[in-house]
Parts: C-alpha cells; sequence; structure tokens
C-alpha cells in the first residue's frame, strides 16, 4: 500500500541528471477535529519556527450542506430564521455535522489541534474599539521569530448572503499582528481603500502604508522588517517594520518605484505581451501573491499575473527606495533574477502561487506552487531550473485542487492548502536526500512527454 502511495504522491519528472528529495503523502494528517468543527478555503498557511503549523481558513466559504449543524440564531430582512452566515434555518440546523472553526488554528507535526481562535466565529479577539477591524477574506498568515502572528485580507467585500458574518468595513487594507493566544497588538494599514495605490506610504492606521487587497507577509529575522505582497489591488511589495508598522520603502516589478498604475492597468493580461514577445513585463500583474525569504536573504515575490518568480536582495539598501530599472537589468534596484513558471499559463488563477525553501543548510531546493496547473515545482534555488515536480490536479490524497499555499517544517516535510472547492491541508513527508543537486530543465513548466 505504501508503495502504490509512494509512486502515487512522489516526486516525477526528474531528469536523470538530476537529485531531489522522496516525498510521500501523509493521508492521515491531520488529526480530526474537535467540537464537530470544520475547516473552509485555507487562504493562509505557514510552518513556525517551532514545527507548529498554523492556517487560516475561511469560515464564510462553507456552503449550506458542509455547515449544516449550525441553528437559527438570526432572521433575513423577510424576518425569516436564518444561521451566522445567512443560510436559512426553518427548521433548525439541517445535519449532525458540522460548524465552521475560528480562522486561525495551530498544530503540532503529528496533525494534533492546539489552539484556534479568531474570525467571525470568535470575533472577540479583534474589536474595533481595539482598532482591529477583521478581513472580510482570509489570506497570508506567517509567524515570525519573535512568536508574533501576522495575518492579511484580501476582499474588496465579502458575504453575498448579507448575514450576521458579512464584512461591513469596505475593502481589506490590512496586516493584524496578534500573539500566539490571538491577543490583538497592531493594525497596519487599513480598511475601506477606494482602489489602487501602488505608492502609498501612510494612508493607513497610525501613519503606516495602506494596502489594497494584500496576500503574504514574511519577516526577514536578521533586522526585523516585515515584507508584505501588495497584492489583489496593489502591483507592489512593501517593507515596513515589523515592530511600529512604520513604513521603509516600496517596489514593484525589477525593483521599480514608484509603480505607474495607470500604465500597468493599461497593459492588461499577461497574454498581451506575450503573444507581442514582451518578456520583461514592467509590472507585476495582480495578484502579487507571496513573498517569501531565504536564510541568505534573498527575497521572492510570486508575481502571479506574470506567471513568474522573481528575486531580490532583501538586505540590499537601495531596495524599496526610488529607482529606475525599466530594462530589468540584474543588480540595479535590488533586483537579481527571474524565472517564468509554465509561461503560457492563460489568465487567472496564474501559475506562480506560493513558494517555500527546503530545509537543508543551503537551502538547494525551492518549492513553487503552480495554482493553474496544480503542482508543485522543485526547483534547484541557486540556478531556478526544474528538477521534477510533486501533484497534479485531482482530489485523491496528493493531489491538489487550486493549490494556495506551500510551506516546510524543519524535517523538510511540505504541508499544502487548497481554496476554491479542495478546502483542506495535506502533509507530505520526506524522505531521502534533503535538498536538491545537478542540472534539470531551464524551462519551467509545460507538458511532461
Amino acid at each position: 500500500m505504501l508503495e502504490r502511495l509512494a509512486e502515487r504522491t512522489g516526486v516525477y519528472g526528474v531528469p536523470p541528471t538530476a537529485k531531489t528529495p522522496g516525498f510521500i503523502a501523509d493521508a492521515g494528517w491531520p488529526q480530526k477535529l474537535p467540537n464537530n468543527w470544520i475547516i473552509g478555503q485555507v487562504g493562509g498557511l505557514y510552518v513556525a519556527p517551532d514545527d507548529h503549523i498554523w492556517i487560516y481558513q475561511r469560515p464564510r466559504t462553507l456552503t449550506n450542506d458542509e455547515a449544516a449543524l449550525t441553528d437559527a440564531t438570526h432572521k433575513d430582512k423577510d424576518e425569516k430564521p436564518v444561521d451566522v452566515m445567512g443560510f436559512p434555518r426553518p427548521y433548525g440546523i439541517l445535519g449532525d455535522c458540522c460548524v465552521p472553526a475560528p480562522s486561525v488554528m495551530e498544530f503540532d507535526a503529528a496533525g494534533k489541534l492546539l489552539r484556534a481562535w479568531g474570525g467571525p466565529a470568535d470575533s472577540g479577539k479583534c474589536r474595533m474599539e481595539d482598532g482591529c477591524v477583521w478581513p472580510a477574506s482570509e489570506h497570508g498568515i506567517f509567524v515570525d521569530h519573535n512568536g508574533f502572528v501576522y495575518l492579511g485580507g484580501s476582499s474588496r467585500n465579502a458575504d453575498p448572503n448579507g448575514s450576521a458574518w458579512a464584512s461591513t468595513n469596505g475593502a481589506d487594507g490590512m496586516i493584524l499582528k496578534f500573539t500566539k493566544d490571538g491577543k490583538f497588538v497592531m493594525m497596519v494599514g487599513g480598511h475601506g481603500a477606494k482602489g489602487p495605490d501602488s505608492n502609498n506610504k501612510n494612508g493607513g492606521k497610525n501613519g503606516t502604508p495602506l494596502f489594497y487587497l494584500p496576500a503574504d507577509i514574511t519577516v526577514d529575522p536578521v533586522t526585523n522588517r516585515m515584507y508584505v505582497s501588495d497584492g489583489y489591488g496593489n502591483r507592489r511589495v512593501v517593507i515596513v517594520d515589523a515592530a511600529t508598522g512604520k513604513y521603509i520603502g516600496h517596489f514593484g516589478a525589477y525593483g521599480s518605484n514608484p509603480i505607474d498604475d495607470k500604465a500597468a492597468a493599461a497593459a492588461g493580461i499577461w497574454m498581451n505581451d506575450l503573444t507581442k514577445g514582451i518578456m520583461k513585463p514592467a509590472f507585476f500583474r495582480t495578484p502579487v501573491h507571496c513573498v517569501k525569504i531565504a536564510k541568505d536573504g534573498l527575497l521572492y515575490v510570486c508575481d502571479r499575473g506574470n506567471n513568474r518568480v522573481q528575486v531580490f536582495n532583501g538586505r540590499d539598501p537601495h531596495l524599496g527606495q526610488e529607482c529606475r530599472n525599466t530594462d530589468g537589468e540584474a543588480g540595479k534596484c535590488g533586483f537579481v533574477k527571474e524565472q517564468f513558471v509554465s509561461v503560457h499559463t492563460n489568465g487567472l488563477p496564474g501559475s506562480a502561487v506560493s513558494m517555500n525553501f527546503s530545509t537543508d543548510a543551503k537551502q538547494s531546493c525551492l518549492y513553487v506552487g503552480d495554482n493553474s496547473n496544480m503542482t508543485i515545482y522543485v526547483l534547484k534555488r541557486d540556478t531556478l531550473e526544474e528538477l521534477g515536480r510533486l501533484g497534479r490536479s485531482g482530489r485523491e490524497a496528493g493531489e491538489f485542487h487550486w493549490l494556495h499555499q506551500v510551506s516546510l517544517d524543519s524535517r523538510g516535510n511540505i504541508y499544502t492548502a487548497e481554496v476554491d472547492t479542495g478546502k483542506r491541508l495535506q502533509k507530505f513527508v520526506r524522505y531521502g536526500d534533503d535538498g536538491c543537486s545537478g542540472t534539470g530543465r531551464t524551462t519551467v513548466g509545460g507538458v511532461l512527454r
């Protein structure tokens, strides 16, 4: 049985000139949730330094039948009984399971739930009178070296049912900071942004930059700088002080600053450039979906709308400052290099959706999740060559439907999260090599023959 599972869920497409870690899906991870809880789309996933797995899930994406144990607690505009999500409950509960879990959940490596808090189901953790506004759509989670938990949001407004859990605060433009037990610390940014402003420096709470639908967060443990991929509306990465939220800098594609939002919007979708042979798009295309920093200070950005990954020197003092790099010159404005990921992927949701690194000393593997082609590319980090793939489209163990997040623990095990109707977590246990070596394909993605 394990041999069949390893064959179905392991790395494939590895050329004879390359070596990669091996993986096998753990179909029993995580353990059963308590309290008849169920999770919705998983908008955020991160493995903390202590190897605890944190997720940030969207209770409001559950369907009527998935949340069948919710009772009639409110009334709709016609005075008919509904549950907290606006689903009709004329006779009370629909069935024996389930109810929405809190949005933030912490698991140990064995998949045991350790704590859960926040979100519409636990609104006491985030109160407007304390300066906290819960996002309309949960997106992006990070746990830093000091144990603080950061959360993002990526919706212009949520909940078409107009329910008790509906968000009425306008577009998400915030990053929230909490302790591990859910004590609110601060909000960076704000809510209610009217549209893109990729050069905003101080439009948020306490003079912090106002984001527009931010997608991901990372904190450099060396500098305590927080990087925010901003995001579904803006076309930039923002750098702030993780302790205060104060603006430090921001940059777009190739490290350029300022960013011309009007010109970027006029450029349209990536296929417009590809069909014209323009292989150095001058702007990030939305969404700018992830940002990750390696131990050596290299900063990796998922330019999902352009089907590419861009790499920057996160400790270059010029990164984020005013700088022009219209020709995409390496070594200028903090820009290092780039790689297209399944370059011919046509339109949203795009390819490069999430990334993370192997945990060998050199972090020699870069794992890039592809939200359109439902796979994880195993790249050699120093060359960005493809050495193999993990997973494919499907609903079985080791397969993906709308792969959304990729993270690793200290043993090199991979954890993934899915959105849309995927709504699940998976664990891939590493065996064999802990890093990547050899040579691979210079083109990432495409049909394997």
